[in-house]
């Protein structure tokens, strides 16, 4: 029940435990709608515009040609996350949450949000009935054709965004990554779907007498980072091979594979066979990803796994179950180091003879 003393507005309730236990479940069903509101924010580009002070909705507003009630309505709402702050009435600040939504800042996850609300997302998801109870991916039923040929072919503008979520993810997991491998007697690493090469680059500027190579689709590697692309400052150590895993890799000393083997346990095992293959002439293999019974990061890795699901039918993997795929392919684990990031080394090997 509610009163006033003077112009001080006055609270007087007791608010009941089991009220808010389903506050909190009806919070966790919204989840759609605070996806839609930081996606609009990010698309608005409402972050970039706040700097060290708080500032008024209007103000904003008119910056960005928005209307300012609405804007305030939707920066009220998101700050109820945790994602902006009313420092006064109308008034909107930062907060850490809301600060790595800028483009600019070191640990931006602009694209990474744009990624995980992309158009295609919208469609897939209330089909996840369908997959848990078949198991099997729903997106090519959606679209009429799998989900890299739907990017590279009718979504452009999502392949881009994926393409920078990458990147923008391995920028900040390159040196943590690199700092955690082990590469005593190096002399090539092969990058196996390596994507645009930033882990590569960052090893290769690690160590000056390291070579590398960058596998990858022919048109993915067509856009390397441009320090590994002819005339670039590393092109005299890297080579770029335009190619698929699943029919084989390049010959090195070290086979790097970073988040590769998230699809289908079929192309995962096949993916495999390549690597064990190839270590049949010496040499050693890392995996490098997440792993859902040990993830620092759960709500993040289990979603993952469920929107693989979704998409390619694949997943991220426990270590019993990659411990299974890798013994279909003759390769076991010898160790496991974590990083500062969710990611783990995994050293795998050719099992004894």
């Amino acid at each position: 029940m509610g009163s006033t003393r003077g112009d001080e507005p006055v609270t007087e309730t007791t608010y009941a435990p089991e009220l808010a236990t389903a506050a909190r479940v009806k919070e966790l069903a919204m989840g759609l709608w605070v996806s839609a509101m930081m996606m609009t924010a990010v698309r608005l580009r409402v972050p970039d515009e706040i700097d060290d002070k708080p500032v008024e909705a209007a103000e904003l507003a008119a910056r960005l040609d928005l209307h300012p009630g609405a804007l305030a309505r939707l920066l009220r709402a998101l700050a109820a996350h945790g994602v902006f702050e009313e420092a006064a009435e109308d008034r909107f600040g930062h907060t850490p949450l809301s600060r790595v939504l800028r483009e600019d800042d070191p640990h931006s996850v602009r694209y990474q949000v744009l990624w995980t609300v992309a158009p295609w997302t919208w469609r897939a998801w209330p089909h996840l009935e369908d997959a848990v109870r078949t198991g099997e991916r729903v997106f090519p039923g959606l679209y009429g054709k799998e989900f890299f040929a739907y990017l590279s072919e009718d979504a452009p503008e999502s392949a881009e965004i994926f393409n920078r979520a990458m990147t923008q993810s391995s920028s900040y997991t390159s040196d943590m990554v690199a700092g955690a491998l082990d590469l005593t007697g190096v002399r090539v690493a092969v990058d196996v779907g390596g994507g645009r090469g930033h882990l590569l680059r960052t090893l290769l500027e690690r160590h000056p007498a390291l070579h590398g190579v960058l596998h990858d689709l022919p048109s993915v590697v067509a856009s390397a980072d441009p320090a590994l692309r002819p005339g670039g400052e590393l092109a005299g150590r890297v080579r770029l091979v335009g190619g698929s895993c699943l029919d084989g890799v390049p010959s090195g000393d070290l086979y790097i594979l970073k988040n590769l083997l998230e699809w289908d346990d079929e192309r995962t095992v096949a993916t495999l066979r390549n690597v064990a293959a190839a270590l049949r002439t010496g040499g050693r293999a890392v995996l490098v990803q997440n792993l859902v019974d040990d993830s620092p990061e759960p709500k993040v890795t289990t979603g993952m796994d469920l929107l693989l699901l979704l998409n390619v039918g694949g997943r991220k993997h426990t270590r019993r179950h990659l411990v299974r795929l890798l013994a279909e392919a003759g390769l076991e684990i010898r160790e496991v180091r974590p990083t500062a990031s969710s990611l783990f080394v995994i050293e795998v090997a050719r099992v004894a003879a």
